[in-house]
């Protein structure tokens, strides 16, 4: 039967159905995605990290999208997938799937930095109120013999940059799992 001959009422109803799929279909998709806070006081003043991520991904690899806010535009940051041990803060977050990929091939991380940001192949600055989003390549084979989920945990991290490598305080981590 064509739509056009449908009642009015049996039209409505077909109509609120397929909302209610859109609905429930983008509900799915976005329920995969995690939020991980921390706020650190770093001199005077304080810090409201938030890193929004995917909670899970293809073993395979596949692209993901992470976005954060809060952070402090004077340091930089990665953003990449890493075996973590520990909160975020305790331990620095290696080995990195990519390692620092400055040639940009592997799009397996992504350096946040207000100085060289955009100038760079996988690389971007900051934006209003110290927000990001960027994609990066995640896989579960972390190389090495690394795999998450079996020799290693692992998550979707920000940690400082090379010019800060020994500050812990802009580590947050998603935790992701890979199926």
């Amino acid at each position: 039967m064509r739509a056009a001959s449908l009642p009015r009422t049996a039209a409505r109803a077909a109509v609120a159905a397929s909302a209610a799929v859109a609905i429930a279909v983008g509900a799915a998709g976005s329920a995969s995605a995690a939020t991980s806070t921390r706020t650190v006081t770093d001199g005077a003043t304080t810090y409201n990290l938030s890193l929004t991520a995917p909670s899970t991904a293809a073993a395979a690899g596949q692209n993901v999208t992470v976005t954060g806010s809060g952070y402090n535009t004077a340091k930089g940051v990665y953003v990449s997938l890493c075996a973590v041990s520990g909160a975020p803060g305790a331990n620095k977050p290696t080995p990195c799937l990519g390692g620092s990929d400055q040639s940009g091939t592997t799009g397996a991380s992504h350096w946040v930095n207000n100085v060289f940001g955009g100038t760079l192949a996988n690389t971007s600055k900051f934006g209003s109120g110290g927000s990001f989003s960027v994609t990066i390549h995640v896989k579960a084979d972390l190389g090495g013999g690394q795999i998450c989920g079996e020799t290693v945990e692992c998550a979707i991290v920000t940690r400082a940059d090379h010019f800060n490598s020994s500050n812990r305080k802009y580590d947050v981590h998603v935790p992701v799992t890979f199926n």
